[in-house]
């Protein structure tokens, strides 16, 4: 398990219900293709564990058969279909329940309160899977003659479809509308099984093929990857689909192209066909020929929740973020011109993109503002992702956090858990910038481990990206670099301009509070470099004031002051307060002695208006940097002493360490005296203290790397250090210093 890339890795364990003895045994079944990722997982249990699966098969068919009957029945009742009508069925029937007593006795199934309960996931399969064909079809009939309570039906068709002994047009039309009762519920995952049921049902094969494509979108929304992938490969080619899959786990230059050819499919109402003219159906020129060449609408069979009946601004929105992830300013203005030629409305995400790439800003702003102002809640998590980033760009990042929050909230209540990670990708930033280093990094890693378990290698890419920014944030060098520099191989073969530019901003910040003003200057030059997985405009504006500090550190004031023209140019278009504020800090690092002065103390005044509570902080220790270069002593000390308790509040100890050698450099006591000189903790970094508390808990080194996504030598050396840190030598030590009577945080 431990060679294979973390997102197959969390897939693996996934697909075998987190069982490590199937685990084991699955790993020598994969291809090379599946253990590199490239290809999907098997989905099929016989496929999964063979081995186990046939173990305890043989353990149920040596019980009676009154027994096995009965299990059979639980079985069908939770899988793979959860029902909760097996204690009605038994009793609509009148079955005697105390032949279970032998399979408890087996220590295979025991009796709840609610039905039946199966020592593990592989019994309850195993028990399902040893009953005849035509057991399972009786006991699938049973329960659905018991399923008739208020918004059971989607169940009673699933069981109905089960029992049935063929093809049937009639049920694979019921199957097809009680999908879309579920999803509309919230239900994908069983929407996903109603619809291959009724593909298995189908006798037509182009409507069994339009089936699948739509059990592959809603499996993908449940956040079943592999098995979207599966049912993907067996449909119509779709590019909707196609462009879905890339856009979180593909190229995202090949997603933004199948994403915007099917928006011009969904626009013209070709519904994917007539592609006959020997393009490819994913490239531009493709999507460009059929603006301006659009067919009449055509009728089609393909259900209502076919994944080409996306409305066409949604699979704008979606090229959008393909946009987005690559930072190719190209293709976002293609993107606009094909919303253009559709007669449609340009997202204003887009349309901001494309103005604020363009040095329009009055315009983006506008187009910004609309989009950012759509982030009520409820709505389509999509397009609250959509508002998120809006309002990012816009500098509100309280805005951003709500739309966020609210992403997350929409998607788990429509069942969309594959929308909940990428919510929370953009959740980072508004944590980062608020000054919630620690909580954004507990939000970030568990969203991590929710991209990869979904199959969104992409969207796992920009959290380690978040990541490396939240450990330079709170000065963990080690972490910082092997998040980075896992971000950064991974998104340079796939286009992802956005978390490569993140990552080497990440390393650039590491630089900067450390003092390597040279390299950060480096750093953040590179981010203008050309092409998809290299830089990103986006994150090069943004990260805009801290290269202005190291470029005039190294004497670079002439492209510094080039910089910040540009970033009040936009600072006062979209009038943020924080932005403002980075501005003057900007101008005050600019400015020569005494003359600093003034702007330093309105970048403070700004400050206190907005939520950058963190970069107020770097700003008032360049300030009391400053004073006592003018000999200006007890505002110097004032400064320095506000700017260390922040530091030491947000978690930072490297930027209290700049706030401890200004202040010795004034002759001043390097801790205030409400410090807290008597926790040892303090001496901790925020990711040093996770492990260190993961690792007083019982944790292994192992463990701890699979719960941080790191590996088990970064926490070896990270034990290292706190215990030396901390003046200890094992983990003896560190149980009696972080245990129930230790000091608390």
């Amino acid at each position: 398990m431990s060679e294979l890339p973390e997102g197959v890795r969390v897939r693996v364990l996934h697909a075998v219900y987190g069982d490590p003895r199937a685990a084991a045994e699955l790993v020598p079944l994969l291809t090379d293709r599946q253990s590199a990722g490239l290809d999907p997982l098997p989905t099929q249990p016989s496929e999964l564990a063979p081995d186990l699966l046939r173990s305890h098969r043989t353990e149920i068919r040596s019980l009676p058969d009154e027994t096995r009957l009965l299990l059979l029945l639980a079985a069908a009742d939770q899988y793979p279909v959860a029902t909760h009508a097996f204690l009605r069925a038994v009793a609509a029937v009148r079955l005697d329940t105390r032949p279970l007593e032998a399979a408890e006795a087996a220590g295979i199934a025991h009796a709840g309160a609610g039905g039946v309960v199966f020592r593990d996931a592989w019994t309850r399969i195993a028990a399902y899977e040893t009953g005849s064909p035509a057991d399972r079809r009786d006991v699938h009939r049973l329960l659905a003659r018991v399923l008739h309570g208020a918004g059971e039906t989607p169940r009673r068709s699933w069981h109905r479809g089960a029992g049935a002994l063929g093809p049937s047009g009639r049920l694979a039309a019921e199957l097809r509308t009680a999908a879309e009762q579920a999803r509309s519920a919230g239900q994908l995952t069983l929407s996903r099984a109603l619809l291959e049921r009724a593909a298995t049902l189908c006798p037509t094969p182009s409507e069994q093929s339009r089936l699948r494509a739509c059990a592959a979108l809603h499996a993908w929304e449940s956040g079943d990857a592999d098995r979207a992938r599966r049912l993907a490969a067996t449909a119509t080619p779709d590019d909707a689909l196609t462009g879905l899959f890339a856009l979180r786990a593909g190229n995202a230059t090949e997603a933004f192209d199948a994403l915007l050819t099917a928006a011009v499919q969904g626009g013209d109402g070709e519904g994917g066909q007539g592609r006959g003219n020997g393009e490819a159906p994913g490239s531009p020129g493709a999507a460009r020929r059929r603006t301006t060449h659009a067919a009449p609408a055509r009728a089609t069979s393909a259900p209502a929740i076919s994944a080409t009946s996306a409305p066409t601004l949604h699979l704008l929105a979606r090229a959008t973020e393909a946009a987005v992830y690559t930072g190719d300013l190209r293709r976002c203005r293609e993107a606009a011109g094909v919303a253009g030629r559709l007669g449609i409305g340009v997202p204003g995400t887009l349309g901001g993109l494309v103005a604020a790439f363009e040095g329009r800003y009055e315009d983006a702003r506008g187009l910004l503002e609309a989009a950012a102002g759509r982030c009520g809640p409820g709505g389509d998590p999509t397009l609250l992702v959509h508002a998120g980033i809006a309002a990012l760009m816009l500098g509100d990042h309280t805005r951003a956090a709500t739309a966020t929050v609210r992403a997350a909230a929409s998607a788990r209540a429509r069942g969309a858990t594959a929308t909940v990670a990428q919510a929370l990708e953009f959740r980072a930033y508004a944590d980062f910038w608020t000054g919630r280093p620690q909580a954004g990094a507990a939000t970030a890693t568990d969203a991590l481990r929710q991209a990869y378990a979904t199959g969104q290698d992409n969207g796992a890419c920009h959290l380690q990206a978040a990541l490396a920014m939240f450990a330079a944030v709170t000065g963990d060098p080690d972490t910082c670099r092997e998040r980075a520099a896992t971000a950064r191989s991974y998104a340079l073969a796939r286009g992802l301009g956005l978390p490569a530019a993140l990552a080497q901003w990440a390393l650039a910040f590491l630089d900067l509070a450390d003092g390597r003003y040279a390299g950060a200057a480096a750093r953040l030059r590179a981010l203008a470099a050309f092409g998809p997985g290299h830089g990103h405009r986006a994150i090069r504006h943004l990260a805009t004031p801290h290269y202005v500090e190291a470029a005039v550190r190294t004497g670079d004031t002439r492209v510094a002051r080039a910089a910040h023209a540009d970033y009040h140019r936009w600072a006062s278009a979209v009038r943020s307060t924080d932005d403002l504020a980075l501005s003057a800090r900007c101008r005050a690092l600019l400015a020569p002695g005494a003359e600093a002065v003034d702007h330093y103390r309105t970048a403070l005044d700004l400050h206190a208006q907005g939520d950058r509570d963190f970069e107020r902080a770097r700003t008032e220790l360049l300030f009391g940097s400053a004073l006592r270069r003018l000999r200006r002593r007890t505002e110097a000390r004032d400064r320095l002493y506000s700017a260390l308790e922040a530091f030491e509040y947000f978690g930072a100890p490297h930027c209290a360490t700049q706030a401890r050698a200004e202040l010795r450099a004034l002759g001043a006591p390097a801790t205030p005296a409400h410090g807290r000189a008597d926790d040892p903790t303090t001496r901790l970094t925020a990711q040093q203290l996770l492990i260190a508390r993961m690792a007083a808990d019982g944790a292994t080194n192992r463990e701890i790397a699979a719960r941080l996504a790191l590996s088990p030598r970064t926490i070896d050396h990270h034990l290292r250090g706190v215990f030396s840190r901390l003046g200890i030598r094992s983990r003896i030590d560190l149980v009696r210093l972080l245990g129930d009577g230790g000091p608390a945080r």
